[in-house]
């Protein structure tokens, strides 16, 4: 059964299913400020960290060994980092589950509120400039349903949640992907990004693993 997603989001309108509007918005507001003081944190200490190290980072998780099996066509989606945000670099990452023969995609935001439209993308193929300046593929490119997704992140715990920038856009197209087939979802990310807790609800869609430079966390036992 595909998920049901309330009015949850800024600006919506209470359904009329979760009580008064107030007891709505006391939901909503209370884990988003808690989400919002740990997203600074996390975030400043992944900007502090030099060029050089997350360089490297991203290259230390690109050469250990993937921990899911990519068989030739297996659709993965990443994503192009935002210098801006220090995000850490999962261009070598892609690279190397190419050469192994997986279909890659990219995400373009459909707008507030809507999963991402994910767009199959090789190396070498043009990009757009879309939201934010994201690059992203040409409009004209197919739209397909990933396999693996590989998820940017602000600040993440030890039991697969995750913290992003706000908008909800990988909750929402994780549990959306989920309702329609197997998914796995990769965080990626430096270790300085690790929380003790996040403050989950329940439209946060949960991680399978996440990778740091320093180890693969696998919550799928879990």
């Amino acid at each position: 059964m595909a998920p049901t997603y309330n009015s949850r989001f800024p600006g919506s309108h209470s359904d009329g299913l979760r009580g008064s509007a107030l007891i709505l918005m006391s939901d909503v507001t209370k884990p988003d400020q808690t989400k919002a003081a740990l997203r600074a944190t996390a975030m400043a200490r992944r900007d502090a960290l030099p060029a050089a190290e997350r360089a490297a980072a991203a290259a230390a998780i690109a050469e250990r060994a993937f921990p899911v099996p990519v068989a030739a066509g297996t659709i993965v989606s990443g994503f192009m980092p935002m210098k801006a945000k220090s995000e850490i670099n999962p261009i070598p990452l892609l690279r190397k589950l190419a050469d192994a023969g997986a279909s890659l995609a990219l995400p373009a935001i459909a707008g507030r509120g809507y999963p991402l439209i994910m767009r199959a993308w090789r190396f070498g193929a043009p990009l757009a400039s879309g939201q934010w300046g994201i690059r992203e593929p040409m409009p004209d490119a197919p739209e397909v349903a990933p396999d693996i997704v590989i998820v940017p992140l602000a600040a993440f715990d030890r039991h697969g949640h995750r913290i992003g920038y706000g908008a909800g856009y990988y909750d929402l197209t994780i549990n959306a992907l989920r309702a329609q087939k197997k998914v796995i979802a990769i965080g990626i990310a430096f270790a300085a990004q690790e929380i003790p807790k996040v403050p989950a609800t329940e439209r946060d869609a949960r991680l399978d693993l996440v990778l740091t430079e320093r180890e693969i966390i696998d919550f799928r036992g879990t």
